[in-house]
């Protein structure tokens, strides 16, 4: 069984999240980022969804590496915003991609938004595509609602402003939260775990 993969990400906590859920399907996997790789065109994510996006990421890295990859497009879809940030989540305060400002511009907008109109969710699409063409794409889903401060360290993104619906009580937002706490009701963590048997199935097939 072939135990390397690419994802298609600068992102080393996204490669080790990735590494941690996968090995529990696919004993000895190793990602490997773009930093593992030699340096490739990396394509414009001009889709119009994440699934599109995650797909065009994994398509440009297998042509790039010849190995099996893996690519997320994931982002925070708020009710308030009408989905927004949505695809563009990564880039919601400008080109230039920026956590904080970000989040600072997530706070302005909804700062007038009463807190039972303040639900949203993220949503992550997985698409793994093996050198053969053949390709598969799930898609998991965390609910839960936006606070008005940040709170926390761990996580990235929007993780300090967003608290799960499953630590509601407690109002723990994702950045709150331990790595294996927030593998277990990510979005990503279940895409992963419904993409992992099947990426395990392929490498060995």
């Amino acid at each position: 069984m072939s135990t390397d993969v690419f994802l298609a990400s600068h992102s080393a906590k996204k490669i080790a999240e990735m590494q941690r859920i996968l090995a529990e399907h696919v004993p000895g996997i190793r990602v490997l980022g773009l930093a593992d790789v030699d340096e490739f065109d990396e394509p414009i994510e001009d889709e119009a969804t994440f699934e599109g996006n995650a797909l065009l990421k994994a398509r440009a890295g297998v042509a790039a590496t010849g190995l099996p990859t893996i690519a997320d497009d994931s982002g925070l879809c708020v009710d308030a915003l009408n989905g927004m940030p949505g695809v563009l989540s990564a880039r919601w305060a400008g080109r230039v991609k920026s956590d904080a400002a970000n989040n600072e511009l997530l706070l302005e907008q909804m700062h007038d938004v009463p807190d039972v109109r303040r639900g949203a969710h993220f949503t992550c699409v997985i698409a793994f595509v093996m050198p053969n063409g053949h390709e598969r794409v799930v898609e998991g889903r965390m609910n839960g609602r936006i606070i008005r401060e940040t709170r926390g360290h761990g996580g990235f993104g929007y993780d300090v402003l967003f608290v799960p619906e499953e630590h509601s009580r407690a109002g723990l937002t994702s950045a709150e939260l331990t790595p294996m706490e927030k593998d277990h009701i990510s979005h990503r963590g279940r895409a992963l775990r419904e993409i992992g048997p099947l990426i395990a199935a392929d490498l060995a097939g």
